[in-house]
């Protein structure tokens, strides 16, 4: 395992629920990073975000770790979940809810129906 996959490894198992990202949570540097971060900070999930933008071996690593092609990427209890376009019909579909039921993970109930409203 690369030092790249040795850390990755180690920062997704030892977070709850980690977000890899084009920036920050507090400053997303593209629309679906910005998506997903959106969701997660308006559902009041606390969350690990890491900027790959900010170290080249974690972004090309990250995508080998997963397997997967894309930037964002959401780890939760170390697991893959997925990228932008999953996280938005889990969250839609109330999938991400009984995923951070299911992992202990806490969320606010209510802010993930207004989503589901807004978007019906």
């Amino acid at each position: 395992m690369s030092d790249a996959q040795t850390r990755i490894d180690e920062t997704v198992k030892s977070n709850d629920v980690v977000l890899y990202m084009k920036g920050t949570k507090d400053m997303p540097q593209c629309g679906f990073s910005q998506r997903v971060a959106g969701v997660l900070n308006y559902m009041g999930v606390d969350y690990t975000d890491v900027n790959v933008l900010a170290d080249d071996e974690i972004r090309q690593g990250i995508k080998e770790y997963s397997d997967w092609p894309t930037i964002p990427q959401l780890y939760v209890k170390g697991e893959f979940v997925g990228g932008c376009d999953i996280i938005t019909e889990m969250t839609l579909s109330g999938e991400l809810d009984t995923l951070f039921d299911d992992n202990g993970v806490g969320y606010d109930k209510d802010a993930a129906e207004k989503i589901r409203e807004a978007n019906a």
